[in-house]
């Protein structure tokens, strides 16, 4: 990583001037290009909020008072959109100048009195431009350190999505089972008014909820006939073997709920946590229904998937103890209503 403030120097600071007194932006012109600075100066406080807003200003020396409207009240439309901008408030006289409750609510970072000489204010000027090349620094680093950990997670992500495959590889069961209940999950989530941030958890969450499942023995994973207790106990390690490897990435954080959560039961017979009721988290309980319908509706080693009535028959006789009785009506709804929504997600991920 690159950071030094030789490559922040060679940015020029853009300075802008606002007084409504011409001959104050004529001197202040003067003086700054002699001191070394670029400076644009602006008599109309209204013109400079437009132009701030479209270009971009390191720093802003404002008067205080000026027609049409004070600096204040330019300050407190430019932090509307711009809290970066370093401004220097110029007064008349000290008492001219504004409480300093305001000043630091409009995150002014200084003043001075305007005078003919101009050292207090070049002063000042080198003091932001300080503050500002260190922010431009941090700014840099934080922008790096950024884009690093983006392509950290995404290489883990990739690294996520290979071990999921590897799972299905071996299961045919588990082959398009974690499409469709990402899917399904979405599709109550959609049902029940939920926002698009959390849409796209419960999509991502759908997708990993069985990547545990890399840590079960294939002997058990793939046996056809009826487990014996030592088995499902291992079968039952899932969910904790998936939050396990989703935990290292700060990505996944929102979706382990879902991973760890989505065996338990409303009751709090499940596992591995036996959370009961809404103790369980909402879209582990909205998992749970997905997970659970398409283990009804796909196609198992020791059986054919079962029909639809049987289906909502025992979505209706669990609703309350497996499952969150107001999801359960929301997906029975969709069982009812818009059951070609289901289709649609059977035919677009057959196993």
């Amino acid at each position: 990583m690159r950071h030094s403030s030789q490559n922040v120097e060679e940015q020029p600071y853009k300075i802008i001037a606002v007084d409504d007194e011409g001959g104050i932006i004529d001197s202040l012109s003067v003086f700054l290009k002699r001191s070394g600075y670029q400076l644009t100066g602006i008599t109309n406080p209204l013109e400079a909020i437009e132009r701030v807003k479209n270009e971009h200003f390191d720093l802003m020396l404002l008067d205080f008072i000026m027609t049409p409207i004070h600096g204040d009240k330019v300050v407190e439309e430019i932090r509307k959109f711009n809290k970066d901008l370093y401004i220097l408030l110029l007064t008349g006289h000290k008492d001219l100048a504004p409480p300093l409750e305001t000043i630091r609510k409009l995150s002014i970072q200084g003043y001075c009195e305007k005078s003919d000489k101009f050292d207090q204010l070049l002063l000042l000027i080198e003091s932001a431009i300080k503050s500002i090349e260190q922010m431009r620094i941090i700014n840099q680093i934080n922008s790096e350190l950024t884009k690093s950990q983006e392509e950290l997670e995404k290489a883990y992500l990739e690294t996520i999505q290979t071990l999921r495959y590897t799972v299905e590889a071996k299961d045919t069961y588990t082959r398009g089972h974690s499409d469709r209940v990402s899917a399904y999950s979405v599709l109550i989530g959609k049902h029940m008014g939920l926002s698009e941030k959390t849409l796209k958890t419960l999509e991502i969450g759908g997708l990993f909820h069985d990547i545990g499942k890399i840590g079960v023995p294939d002997h058990i994973l793939l046996k056809e006939g009826k487990l014996t207790d030592d088995e499902y106990s291992e079968i039952k390690n899932h969910p904790s073997i998936g939050k396990h490897i989703l935990s290292n990435a700060s990505t996944f954080q929102e979706i382990i709920p879902i991973v760890y959560h989505h065996h338990e039961k409303y009751d709090g017979k499940g596992y591995p946590g036996k959370l009961a009721g809404e103790d369980i988290p909402l879209l582990a309980r909205i998992a749970t229904v997905a997970d659970t319908f398409d283990a009804m509706t796909s196609s198992r080693s020791y059986r054919e998937p079962l029909s639809l009535s049987y289906v909502r028959d025992e979505i209706v006789k669990v609703s309350g103890t497996q499952f969150d009785p107001k999801i359960a009506e929301v997906f029975l709804d969709i069982l009812d209503n818009h059951y070609e929504e289901i289709k649609a997600i059977q035919e677009k991920y057959k196993g």
